[in-house]
Order: C-alpha cells, then sequence, then structure tokens
C-alpha cells in the first residue's frame, strides 16, 4: 500500500505505533476510506510532530505523499492527528426559559477567549464517548450529570457518516461525539453556575461557566461544537426523534 516512513525525530516508532496513526490507516482503508476504490496510492508518510500527554502521544504531525494514481497529481496530505472528542449540549429550565452552559477559556490557537461547549479529548483506546462527557462537564463546569439521561445526538445522522461531526477535515483527523443533556433546575442554579471558575489547574484549565438563553445561543458562540449541536438538536426535535426529557 505505500513505501515508508520517514522523521527526524526519535520518536517516530512510537508514533506509528499509536492509536492515533493505526486510526489514521484504517480510516484510509475502509469501506469509505479514500484508498477503497484503487484510484488514489499512498507513497510515504513523513513524520514532522509529537506531543506527548505524559507516556502517552496526545498530538500528531505528518505529511501523507497520496497520489492519484491516473494524473501522478498529489492530493493535500497534512495532517495533524488528535483523534476523537465529545462535547454537551446542556440544556436546563428554569421559570419557563431554557438555558445552555458554556465555558469560557483562553484558546492560544486562535489567541482569543473563546466561548464554547464543554468538551475534551477521549484519553485512552476504550472508546468510552459517554463516559468522557460526563467527566468534562463535571471538570469543566461542575454539574454531575447521569450517564442515562445523556443522548448522543451525532447517532441521528446517517450511518454513512461514522456518526460524528468532522470540524475542520481539511487538516485535523478530529471527529467529534455531540451529546445533549436536559435537566430542569431553580433559578438561583444558573445564577451560581454563571461567572464560576473551574478547570484542572493543573493541566493550565482556567475555566469560566457561562450560561446564556438557548434561543441566543446561536448568535452568542463561534464555536463550530455549539453551532452543530444547535443544529443537530433543532432537527432531531423537529423530526420528532428525541426521547422524552428527564422530569
Amino acid at each position: 500500500m505505500w513505501s515508508g516512513i520517514a522523521s527526524g525525530f526519535q520518536s517516530s516508532v512510537n508514533a506509528i505505533d499509536s492509536s492515533l496513526f493505526k486510526q489514521w490507516l484504517h480510516n484510509l482503508q475502509s469501506e469509505t476510506g479514500i484508498l477503497a476504490d484503487g484510484t488514489l496510492a499512498l507513497r510515504q508518510v513523513l513524520i514532522q510532530g509529537v506531543d506527548m500527554f505524559g507516556k502517552r502521544i496526545g498530538f500528531l504531525k505528518f505529511k501523507a505523499d497520496i497520489y492519484d494514481k491516473q494524473t501522478g497529481k498529489k492530493v493535500p496530505g497534512i495532517v495533524f492527528a488528535r483523534g476523537p472528542a465529545v462535547t454537551v449540549l446542556i440544556l436546563l429550565e428554569s421559570d419557563g426559559e431554557t438555558y445552555a452552559v458554556l465555558t469560557e477559556q483562553a484558546r492560544v490557537p486562535t489567541g482569543r477567549i473563546i466561548l464554547e461547549l464543554p468538551a475534551g479529548m477521549l484519553d485512552d483506546d476504550k472508546g468510552d464517548f459517554v463516559g468522557t462527557a460526563v467527566r468534562e462537564v463535571e471538570e469543566e463546569t461542575g454539574i454531575k450529570l447521569k450517564l442515562e439521561d445523556m443522548v448522543d445526538l451525532t447517532a441521528f445522522l446517517d450511518s454513512s457518516t461514522g456518526c460524528r461531526f468532522f470540524p475542520s477535515p481539511g487538516g485535523c483527523d478530529e471527529e467529534i461525539s455531540i451529546f445533549l443533556y436536559r435537566g430542569r433546575v431553580d433559578k438561583e442554579i444558573i445564577t451560581q453556575l454563571h461567572g464560576k471558575e473551574t478547570g484542572l489547574r493543573d493541566h493550565g484549565e482556567l475555566i469560566k461557566v457561562r450560561v446564556v438563553p438557548y434561543k441566543k445561543l446561536w448568535r452568542t458562540t463561534a464555536d463550530a461544537k455549539a453551532l452543530a449541536a444547535v443544529a443537530l438538536f433543532e432537527m432531531v426535535t423537529k423530526e420528532g426523534l428525541l426521547p422524552p426529557s428527564p422530569t
């Protein structure tokens, strides 16, 4: 299928043995993968960067030389691999108003303070998306969610999509599962949540919780996760596919 791997980094061996790289190779050769019909070929992979999260590889940057067999032209193939992630749309009803819970934190790649949905990467190979979503929400907002009350909005997508959301497929492999949580709370809880400082400080997370009326959410944030969650929630609701809201 391909000729080999080149790298100036001693960690290249660990990189090709990582779950990130193996999953990328699997995607290439899957039924919907870009190598499936035989018109494209992978010749070489150049490992350009590896970022470790403790003892495991967190981020992987590489260049894949993939060619069109008929024309000999190269397909754009610079890859930032970070693997699967989860995000949660938390909707809290209080006194006849529905509120969305967001986090506000510094996002260095954008150079900005970003208002976004609670989210996080899967930190193991077990694929525990629901459990990860619950843990991330508690870490970032302090809210403890029940597993049985979580609804996977991306599961309503056609199976051909992989039932995940790809925020930037032109340069990143990240695929996100979007979950929904609905609950009812006293207005006092809404007041307590807004402005609350949370996050794992020893991991560099400096987070503030923000609560906004759901009807204003789509105009309040430029976060792709939030906008995709709103779109999915509205369409699934319109189609009558949502299970009853927990009481």
